[in-house]
């Protein structure tokens, strides 16, 4: 995937800049910055949730909006910020709609068999035939989190996907965004404000502040005590652990 040059506006506010960057196929790649630095915004433009403005995004170089939209979603799957469900679903329910671009409303054999993986996986077995509203927050959100991996395409969109996770499940998440990356050779795009989840769990970071893409490059490029401080606006000190960098602010 390909992004040159997008932007967009709302209320007349440029939210998003001029931004270009390139999705390394296979990879996990991290969008941190502040509030408000446009991350999320970007991350809908990618996925065709909302119009850019000016630019373009490509996939196998193809313009974005030329796709057919089935086809896509056999290409893409995203999670947004918010998910709410009126529907009375059950988490089975709700995971099986993650098959609706392979097989429409009749599922077949395979298609229940990467229903049932994706719950398990998620450790959601036990609530499978629980509706979605009796859920915990964190456990609603590993639901939807089955539901986009059901759906088995190369690029994964998740924007904040660690919220309302308590530290282990946002542990195991980030574990098995990992994993889903490296063993099945996903390409996975997500906005983080948890910075050193982004340093631990990612092949890439893409920092963003006002609207602008800051810094794109591995970890050991993006996240320095230099760039963190322009980012947000704070003292950091970097230790490493495991080979890994970790930030601590004051």
């Amino acid at each position: 995937m390909k992004i040159n040059n997008i932007s967009k506006s709302f209320n007349k506010k440029k939210v998003v800049n001029n931004v270009s960057f390139n999705l390394p196929r296979g990879k996990v790649i991290s969008l941190i910055g502040p509030n408000g630095a446009g991350k999320s915004t970007v991350l809908n433009i990618i996925s065709r949730l909302i119009n850019k403005d000016h630019g373009q995004v490509s996939v196998e170089d193809l313009d974005l909006k030329k796709w057919n939209s089935k086809d896509l979603s056999k290409k893409l799957a995203i999670l947004p910020q918010s998910n709410h469900s009126n529907i009375k679903l059950t988490v089975k329910e709700l995971v099986a709609f993650g098959r609706f671009p392979h097989s429409g409303n009749r599922l077949t054999e395979h298609d229940h068999k990467y229903i049932n993986e994706a719950i398990d996986y998620m450790e959601l077995t036990e609530f499978q035939d629980k509706f979605i509203d009796q859920l915990s927050g964190g456990q609603r959100q590993r639901a939807y989190i089955a539901m986009v991996i059901a759906q088995d395409t190369e690029f994964i969109f998740l924007d904040e996907p660690t919220n309302n996770l308590d530290i282990y499940h946002s542990s195991k998440m980030m574990k098995t965004i990992k994993d889903l990356c490296h063993t099945f050779n996903k390409t996975i795009i997500i906005v983080l404000h948890e910075i050193n989840f982004a340093a631990k769990y990612s092949d890439y970071i893409g920092a963003f502040k006002d609207g602008k893409l800051f810094k794109f490059g591995s970890i050991d490029e993006v996240f320095t005590k230099e760039n963190l401080k322009t980012l947000y606006e704070v003292e950091f000190d970097i230790i490493q652990k495991d080979g890994k960098p970790i930030a601590l602010y004051y």
